[in-house]
C-alpha cells in the first residue's frame, strides 16, 4: 500500500498508464488480426494493404515499449512470407 504521497502519485500514474498502454497493445494486435483474416481468407491484395496500414502502427509500438524490437519484427517477416506464398500460389 502507497503511503507517501510520491508512492500514491506513482501508482495513479502506472494505472494510467497501463491502461493507455493496454488500449494501444489491443489497437496493434486489432491490425495485426485485420492481416492474419484476409490472409485465411485467400485474399492476397487485401492482405497486402491490411499489412501495409499494420506495418507503421506496429513500428510504433516498439518505439513506445509496448512489443519488443524483435518480436515485431519476426511478425512482420512470418506475415510478409505468408502474404507473398498467398500471392504466388
Amino acid at each position: 500500500m502507497a503511503n507517501s504521497p510520491q508512492a500514491k502519485k506513482r501508482a495513479r500514474q502506472n494505472e494510467k498508464n497501463r491502461k493507455h498502454n493496454a488500449s494501444l497493445r489491443s489497437m496493434a494486435r486489432t491490425y495485426i488480426k485485420k492481416v492474419q483474416s484476409s490472409i485465411e481468407a485467400g485474399k492476397p491484395e487485401e492482405a497486402k494493404a491490411a499489412f501495409e496500414k499494420a506495418q507503421p502502427i506496429m513500428d510504433s509500438m516498439v518505439n513506445k515499449g509496448i512489443f519488443a524490437k524483435n518480436k515485431v519484427a519476426r511478425q512482420k517477416s512470418r506475415l510478409n512470407a505468408r502474404i507473398k506464398a498467398l500471392a504466388s500460389a
